[in-house]
């Protein structure tokens, strides 16, 4: 019994949401394949110079909105196609015209318009009988409740039924009862069979993926390149500020020690003694740069532990929760820890939290890394921002950051690296 109402609840869903694709294919779909059309043919008219690039924006916002509906409704993941544009574009007229011939030169805006041409046709179908099968049924009930007798002058016909009295009335009834029963099942496969047929046009195809697989590659390649520069001028720097000016220093000590051992055997034992404090300091400092190397907890115990252990070096309350099966391999436990540290170390400092939690789990495939914090959210995904380094940083494994910080918190930090555990 819970089964069938969870499927008729799921079905009677699908069907307005049937009724909503539908009316979004004839009213969108229609209007903007007329507009669009017209604006490329009026380039020759000087026109369309000005309306194509604003009009096929329009497009590709109403395409997107279909992607975050297959999304959310039916779980059908549609990539975005398009090419990004330089940051260098002109303004006023000029930087219309190369607008336009950008996006004219895109083939992706071409398969948006044939997109559209299949959406408000097959795809307004598919969307209008998974909203029929479920609707459609009710007229038959309410023809057999009495209303065949309105439609005594002349046969009324509920499908193939002709209805002209009540036990016809009732046939009709049966005849919805069996409507129902298919929409129940048949809604939200037709559902998806819509959202498929936008996939098939709006996602990149082949030569596309890989011309984009190209250009990801490429830039995590820089990125990652810039980003080893980095550590190491920081280490070397970490170097030349401490271990190595406390041992410049020992050394100088120890110098002096050795004119002064037979002169002044106190001063000499007192210099001994800071000399074995300068020592025991650079021996803390470079383990210290050591551990912000690759710490031994990750690497003797992994990633979940050294997680924990460190949230609680952390000066607010924090709660760890790890579900994995094994460990992956050590570059990304060595890039999941520092993300999750720098995120951390940003909570504390910039979002003024006291409340952490972080969540990690391996499923399809996927590390998948939660960072949440009771701040006063507002954190952006920006240039020269912490974020923007942890981006890079697991860019260069394809991994992916997501950030959801309204103003006044609470902020989520989301982070997925694809990997195998072992």
């Amino acid at each position: 019994m819970t089964a069938t109402r969870s499927r008729i609840r799921g079905a009677t869903q699908a069907a307005w949401r049937g009724l909503v694709l539908s009316v979004i294919s004839l009213a969108g779909s229609v209007t903007l394949f007329v507009l669009a059309v017209l604006s490329i043919v009026f380039i020759v008219l000087g026109i369309g110079l000005v309306t194509t690039p604003f009009v096929l924006e329009t497009v590709r916002k109403h395409a997107n909105q279909r992607r975050l509906y297959a999304a959310t409704w039916s779980d059908v993941r549609i990539p975005v196609p398009y090419r990004a544009s330089p940051p260098d574009l002109r303004t006023g007229f000029t930087g219309q015209v190369e607008r336009t011939t950008l996006m004219l030169k895109d083939p992706a805006t071409w398969r948006d318009l044939q997109w559209l041409l299949v959406d408000m046709t097959a795809g307004c179908v598919v969307a209008v009988l998974a909203f029929g099968l479920m609707a459609y049924p009710v007229e038959g009930f309410v023809l057999a409740a009495g209303l065949w007798r309105v439609f005594q002058d002349s046969t009324y016909w509920y499908a193939f039924v002709p209805v002209s009295s009540q036990l016809t009335g009732l046939a009709a009834a049966a005849l919805g009862v069996v409507l129902f029963a298919v929409g129940t099942r048949a809604a939200q496969p037709l559902l998806r069979v819509h959202f498929l047929m936008a996939r098939s046009l709006l996602a990149p195809t082949h030569e596309q993926a890989l011309a984009q697989r190209v250009d990801r590659l490429t830039e995590t390649r820089h990125e990652a390149v810039d980003t080893a520069a980095a550590e190491l001028r920081r280490i070397e720097r970490d170097l030349h500020d401490g271990a190595q000016a406390r041992l410049v220093a020992m050394g100088m000590n120890l110098g002096t020690i050795e004119a002064l051992i037979e002169k002044d055997p106190a001063q000499a034992k007192k210099m001994l003694a800071m000399a074995r404090e300068s020592s025991a300091e650079a021996l803390t400092e470079l383990r210290d740069l050591v551990r912000g190397i690759h710490p031994p907890v990750l690497a003797e115990r992994g990633l979940g532990d050294a997680v924990k252990a460190l949230a609680l070096r952390l000066p607010v309350r924090s709660e760890v929760t790890v579900e994995l099966a094994g460990r992956a391999e050590a570059p990304v436990e060595s890039a999941a820890y520092f993300a999750v540290g720098e995120t951390l170390t940003n909570a504390v400092k910039h979002a003024g939290a006291d409340r952490l939690w972080v969540d990690m789990h391996h499923a399809e495939g996927m590390l998948r890394i939660s960072v949440t914090d009771n701040g006063q959210g507002g954190a952006v995904i920006g240039s020269g921002s912490g974020l923007r380094g942890i981006e890079r940083r697991l860019g260069t494994f394809d991994g992916v950051l997501a950030v959801s910080s309204p103003a006044g918190g609470p902020t989520m930090v989301t982070m997925e690296i694809p990997c195998e555990l072992s």
